[in-house]
């Protein structure tokens, strides 16, 4: 039986765990707090789902799905992930994170730099460019007309079939964007980031302003992504986009 581990169960986590559970595999959820914060997430995703420690949801897993902020990244369990095709949700974002100049600079990817400290496992840039709440609401079996198609990146390819494999079953195709190098093309604010996903892209621009307003002046962030049934979009369409978008480094940012 199929085994999907993850450290860090927040939105995304949560979202990818009953869209796995859905295609017949068991998961295994973990987050800093420890696995009795996660009963209830457990209760209602049902009898394929336990809770468990970062290490132990690492080890038990065929693969491994890591959704923390970047900030933590270092507290991930490097050795309990050696060898593990680790799928990498991580985004960069410096009003959360604080500012890392190797990004800053562009001289690093942010999955090249999680890469650094996994240097035992086999990483997948994956599920970062996606809002959550479009995670089930554009999930469509294998072959489905209006299927949506989602970029990977990584160094490993024989790590990349498997992680295409696993998403697929999930309900997405996939584009190989490259290697790790190559991810920043669906990091934020990319042409690939979030907005072609979306049915209604100029509400999601207009809270982005205001969200990076917020940013500015120091106060909390209180707006939210606006509620959106989503938008399919396809591999071809997610091509061109890769292909054509400029590098946007953290300082060129709306929201930074």
């Amino acid at each position: 039986m199929a085994t999907l581990g993850f450290i860090g169960s927040g939105n995304i986590g949560t979202k990818l765990a009953r869209l796995a559970i859905a295609a017949g595999i068991d998961v295994v959820l973990s987050n800093s707090r420890g696995p009795g914060t996660l009963a209830r997430t457990v209760a209602e995703l049902g009898e394929r789902a336990r809770a468990a420690t970062p290490d132990e949801a690492a080890r038990a897993g065929d693969w491994a799905v890591v959704s923390i902020p970047l900030a933590a990244y270092r507290k991930l369990p490097a050795a309990a992930l050696a060898g593990k095709v680790v799928l990498d949700t991580i985004n960069y974002y410096p009003f959360r994170d604080g500012n890392v100049e190797e990004l800053d600079s562009g001289k690093t990817t942010t999955s090249e730099l999680v890469q650094q400290h996994l240097a035992g496992a086999k990483l997948v840039k994956a599920f970062n460019n996606i809002g959550d709440g479009h995670i089930p609401a554009l999930a469509r079996p294998t072959g489905a007309a209006d299927r949506t198609a989602l970029p990977i990146a990584g160094d490993d390819p024989e790590a990349k079939a498997s992680a295409a494999a696993l998403i697929d079953r999930l309900g997405f195709d996939t584009v190989d964007a490259g290697p790790l190098a190559e991810s920043w093309r669906f990091e934020p604010e990319t042409a690939a980031y979030a907005v072609p996903y979306f049915a209604d892209p100029d509400g999601l621009r207009a809270a982005m302003a205001k969200m990076a307003e917020e940013i500015r002046t120091g106060g909390r962030l209180q707006t939210r992504p606006p509620a959106d049934p989503g938008a399919p979009l396809s591999a071809d369409r997610l091509r061109a986009l890769l292909a054509e978008t400029p590098r946007v480094l953290a300082a060129d940012r709306v929201m930074r």
